[in-house]
């Protein structure tokens, strides 16, 4: 999980004050299109993550994620079959790293979507990703 910044004066930060990098979890696992749900669901298993980025046209252009509930609907279907590019839900959303959690849980509802894919401003190269357990988190804590 990801470390939560402390404000100046020892205390938390709150969600109001919190941003994207301090509640993000850095780094990116990813996979391409065609990688079979069953590799997918392994790597969610062996990363202990709930999600994988999903690279099409290299590692600096994420087109979807992968979350473990769209592992889990897929689990009648052939695993070995069935690829990330088919359950994945796409168009994928990013936001900054100084970005606020209100603009989060906005994009979160607006797209209905669990998790964003925390993108440099400058370049679009995928540094993170946010959750919806790292607003939980943040929010059990103020």
């Amino acid at each position: 999980m990801a470390q939560r910044t402390t404000s100046g004066e020892g205390g938390r930060l709150g969600f109001g004050q919190a941003r994207v990098r301090d509640v993000m979890t850095d780094g990116v696992v990813s996979c391409p299109p065609d990688m079979p749900l069953r590799a997918v669901a392994a790597i969610m298993a062996r990363e202990r993550i709930h999600s994988v980025v999903v690279f099409n046209g290299g590692p600096e252009r994420a087109w979807a994620i992968v979350s473990d509930l769209d592992v889990v609907s897929a689990a009648s279907a052939d695993m070995d079959r069935e690829s990330a590019r088919a359950v994945a839900g796409t168009p994928v959303v990013t936001v900054g790293p100084n970005e606020s959690l209100t603009r989060v849980v906005q994009l979160m509802s607006e797209y209905q979507t669990t998790h964003l894919v925390v993108v440099e401003p400058d370049t679009d190269r995928p540094v993170g990703v946010v959750s919806s357990l790292d607003i939980a988190a943040i929010l059990a804590e103020t």
